[in-house]
């Protein structure tokens, strides 16, 4: 297996191009997973806190051997906190078991209660005590992003977005491009591949390449230039998403992948998503 690729973001920081999700996993699923994917050769792991699984998070990273500076690890700030950022990123941190993260981020802009920009002021600040090495953004559109960076003149290094086949946000990854923000996918398989993995492009390509469908999908957002962060608690799950470093798409089927987007959302649209607080399921 060839090494993964690593990511430079625009504050100088280094990321890996493919990380483990852990959203809906339980706090003994995630301690497993984590596991799994270190020994496999994962080292950015994508948790937040109203994932309810920081701690779980925290005890995988006190139980390997690989150095803390090895590992990447992203949190984020919940809908219920814009005004509190620096207590809940302490909160996060004391469940990680950690003194920073390498990556906060504003997990939703919440338009309705409009705080998304103080919000942002304190993350800033946040990155200059040394709690984040990195500061980003998650769900923005076009209109949120300028508006951060007009009021602040502090641009966010990451957009994390749902962006998978079926909903491909050319226009948000150009503009996101254009103002050196790289762009991170969440949800890429687009939850299990219903629609993308049996269509007939993604298994001829499959075909083609002696991969899975999963694989070709991975491997079409490392070649889009994205960083993706496929969730998964199944070992072999695990392993197989992270066995996509010995391969590149031709740039006709790149292109062709086009064909397969429909503006199909499974997560909410950020324009209209105010929700405050999520139940710990």
């Amino acid at each position: 297996m060839s090494l993964q690729t690593i990511i430079k973001l625009v504050d100088e920081n280094l990321m890996p191009q493919l990380g483990l999700g852990v959203w809906k996993a339980s706090n003994e699923q995630v301690v497993k997973s984590i596991h799994t994917a270190l020994e496999v050769g994962y080292r950015s792991i994508d948790t937040a806190a109203v994932f309810h699984n920081e701690e779980g998070v925290g005890t995988a990273l006190k139980e390997t051997d690989i150095p803390r500076e090895d590992i990447f690890i992203t949190t984020k700030l919940w809908n219920d906190r814009h005004l509190d950022a620096s207590a809940a990123l302490q909160e996060s941190l004391d469940k990680l078991q950690l003194d920073y993260v390498d990556l906060y981020l504003i997990q939703w802009p919440v338009p309705e209660q409009n705080h998304y920009v103080e919000a942002w002021r304190q993350l800033i600040k946040l990155k200059e005590a040394g709690l984040t090495r990195s500061i980003g953004v998650c769900n923005f559109h076009i209109e949120h992003l300028q508006k951060l960076i007009r009021e602040t003149g502090v641009t966010p290094v990451i957009n994390q977005i749902e962006l998978h086949p079926l909903l491909q946000q050319r226009q948000l990854h150009s503009w996101n491009a254009t103002h050196h923000i790289t762009t991170e996918s969440w949800s890429p398989l687009s939850r299990g591949g219903k629609g993308v993995f049996n269509s007939r492009l993604v298994e001829r390509l499959a075909l083609k390449y002696g991969k899975t469908p999963a694989q070709i999908v991975i491997r079409w957002h490392l070649d889009s230039g994205m960083i993706v962060i496929p969730k998964s608690v199944t070992p072999s799950r695990i392993k197989e998403n992270f066995d996509v470093f010995d391969f590149r798409l031709e740039k006709e089927d790149l292109t062709a992948m086009a064909e397969l987007d429909i503006g199909k959302r499974i997560g909410p649209n950020p324009d209209d998503y105010n929700q405050l607080s999520i139940a710990n399921s």
